[in-house]
């Protein structure tokens, strides 16, 4: 049997690797050409796309339907055994159908660690190169979203807030700047304005110009003041004293446990997309395993229609996993769903169905 496992082990490995390989290169040729006259527009080379942008958006797009990859790979090879009666052989010998289904579970483990250790700890490296560049693939009103100037409301703490009446994120620059810090019964304890605020990247620190400001005194007196400039320090960076919807991408995940603990001690409760960027690194690999079984189970099995049959079925259900996940996501952000149930839920409902489709296969 040890022949027969290094032998489903290459099937199972070669298949994915070319599969995903086909994928990156039909994704990647089909998407620069969607894509030139953009990255043209804004100043850039396709070829610096190429080298700077698009292997970190390739990794990012295969962690991203690794499982479904996994899930049609097994279909496929597993189809194919079949259709030659290999399976059929391996059974005839005296092997159990659990044990034929060893290296399955083998490789799926394999591919379990390798992709959960990349989704915690690397992916949020490559997704740093590759958000500083992702908004110039956009459309004038998206990239206008998070490059353009918007206003700011933010709170550093339940009791300091500041407000920038026009920032923009490109240059880390705002216009109609106001810091106010309150004591705990709200009463307004000191407030500066300026016109506007500059990060200083070398310092770390914001520097404001023409500001005025408000210091409350004794017997609700007020002590006045003005100046050209002073440093403000909040000791956060502006990606994360403002964050947007990309930033939860960049951490890794002591990183973004860390801002998802500092969001909710500044009192900020919309914290829901920082939660399901974190379940979801663990939850993905995780169906993996889930996939796997449910393939094998769908496949083993030589009927009529053959591969075509059961590449359409597994593709529709491929399709359906991931259109679920993509329609919890929003439901979790409206709050309908808690985060971990909605990036879980996948899992749970497919996991059932890929326990009782195995053993009922098994018992045949």
């Amino acid at each position: 049997m040890k022949i027969i496992d290094l032998y489903v082990i290459k099937k199972y490995l070669g298949t994915l690797i070319f599969m995903l390989a086909l994928l990156a290169i039909i994704i990647m040729v089909v998407d620069v050409q969607s894509k030139t006259p953009r990255i043209e527009s804004n100043g850039f080379t396709v070829w610096y796309f190429l080298v700077n942008f698009y292997p970190f958006w390739i990794l990012n797009l295969i962690l991203t339907f690794m499982s479904i990859l996994v899930f049609i790979t097994v279909i496929f090879f597993t189809s194919r055994m079949a259709n030659n009666t290999e399976i059929v052989a391996v059974i005839s010998s005296g092997a159990s159908f659990h044990r034929f289904a060893r290296p399955y579970l083998i490789t799926s483990l394999l591919i379990f660690f390798v992709t959960l250790a990349i989704n915690h700890f690397i992916l949020p490296w490559a997704n740093i190169k590759k958000n500083v560049l992702e908004p110039y693939t956009y459309n004038a009103v998206n990239k206008d979203k998070l490059l353009g100037n918007r206003s700011i409301a933010s709170n550093i703490n339940p009791n300091e807030y500041i407000f920038v009446n026009s920032y923009n994120k490109k240059e880390n620059r705002g216009f109609g700047y106001m810091y106010q810090k309150f004591d705990q019964n709200k009463k307004l304890l000191y407030q500066i304005t300026a016109m506007d605020i500059q990060w200083d990247p070398k310092k770390k620190n914001f520097l404001i110009s023409n500001y005025s400001e408000r210091t409350a005194g004794k017997n609700d007196t007020e002590i006045l003041g003005n100046g050209v400039s002073k440093i403000q320090d909040f000791k956060l960076p502006p990606s994360e004293l403002f964050p947007d919807i990309l930033v939860a991408q960049n951490k890794t995940t002591p990183e973004l446990l860390e801002m998802i603990k500092r969001e909710k001690r500044k009192g900020n409760s919309n914290v829901t997309s920082f939660y399901n960027e974190l379940y979801q690194r663990t939850s993905m690999p995780v169906s993996i395993i889930i996939l796997t079984f449910l393939g094998l189970s769908l496949s083993s099995q030589k009927r009529r229609g053959g591969l075509g049959l059961n590449l359409a079925v597994g593709i529709g259900l491929a399709f359906l996993f991931v259109f679920s996940f993509q329609v919890l996501t929003v439901v979790s952000e409206n709050k309908s769903l808690p985060p971990l149930l909605a990036m879980w839920l996948p899992n749970i409902v497919f996991a059932p169905v890929a326990a009782y489709l195995y053993f009922k296969r098994a018992n045949q």
